[in-house]
């Protein structure tokens, strides 16, 4: 099965062909990605453009990467620096944008939905980088594509997911893809950090670190999104944080050494210590590897459907 939509907005309502389709066609960008030129003319004359509304580090130059790699115009659009701030309305910004003749939008908005909003009003290919409290679908994918990389497969793993999942967009894209296959997902996190309805996601909910780390293929920890939650301090210090929910050496031990992972930026000394995000089970960096090779194929798809609706 292949992908036959414009947009990407999430992982939800995908099905579990759809995603290996993203995730077997990631694998001949990441063989490019290791060649001494990284060069494709897949999107050459396109122009994408990274509609940025919140800040980032690693998903917006990875997606400006991914875009200049396939040949693409890649074009940092920062909301800050925009008419945004005299006034204009979202639809607005984008529609003019748009008039310039842009192919593919690339966007990261602070309200939930807001992705779909503009996928229902727009001409072109939306790719959705974070939508508020709803979806990251290509961390989703590129957090599914290292596992497999590692692991060599995805069906019957073990996976915890632990931090801050009320607030976590990458916790729910994971979630939504993983149960497609069959993982056995965990979370675990702080009682005012997890959804009040966690049961809809039907994983298992952990007592306590110990028990989420025990016999995990992988663990996934999350940042704690201050920015989302109006808090300055939601819990006491970030030692007494580390001291309930962080992964340590010894919790790791515990586990016999899963694939660490964690979508960035890294809190050193809360979620993670550096022994564990610098050791020989961390997946991070290998994660940023992958996002640029998942999100080329994102966009060589998109803009294939794109040319042939």
């Amino acid at each position: 099965m292949t992908y036959k939509h414009k947009d990407l907005l999430g992982l939800r309502e995908l099905s579990k062909d759809e995603i290996l389709y993203f995730l077997d066609s990631a694998v001949k960008f990441k063989e490019l990605n290791l060649k001494s030129v990284k060069k494709s003319d897949a999107l050459r004359g396109k122009t994408v453009i990274n509609a940025f509304f919140e800040n980032s580090t690693r998903t917006r130059i990875s997606f400006e990467t991914a875009a200049k790699r396939l040949g693409a115009d890649a074009i940092n659009f920062s909301a800050s620096q925009s008419s945004t701030k005299k006034g204009e309305t979202l639809i607005d910004t984008i529609h003019n944008m748009e008039a310039m003749k842009t192919d593919i939008f690339v966007v990261r908005h602070e309200c939930s939905g807001s992705a779909k909003f503009i996928a229902d009003n727009s001409d072109a290919s939306i790719v959705n980088a974070g939508d508020g409290l709803g979806e990251h679908p290509t961390q989703g994918l590129l957090d599914l594509f290292t596992i497999r990389e590692h692991k060599g497969k995805l069906e019957g793993l073990n996976v915890a997911i632990i931090g801050d999942i009320e607030h976590s967009r990458v916790a729910r894209s994971d979630i939504f893809a993983m149960k497609k296959f069959g993982i056995n997902v965990k979370l675990f996190g702080p009682a005012m950090m997890m959804p009040n309805r966690a049961d809809v996601f039907e994983c298992e909910i952990a007592k306590n670190m110990e028990d989420a780390v025990r016999d995990s293929d992988a663990i996934i920890m999350l940042r704690v999104q201050l920015e989302r939650q109006g808090l300055s301090t939601p819990f006491p210090s970030n030692r007494e944080y580390s001291k309930f929910f962080g992964l340590n050496k010894k919790r790791l031990e515990l586990a016999n050494y899963p694939l660490v992972m964690h979508p960035g930026p890294i809190n050193r000394g809360v979620e993670l210590n550096s022994d564990v995000a610098d050791g020989k089970c961390s997946l991070v960096l290998n994660q940023v590897e992958n996002g640029v090779a998942i999100r080329m194929a994102v966009l060589d798809i998109l803009n294939k459907n794109r040319e042939n609706l």
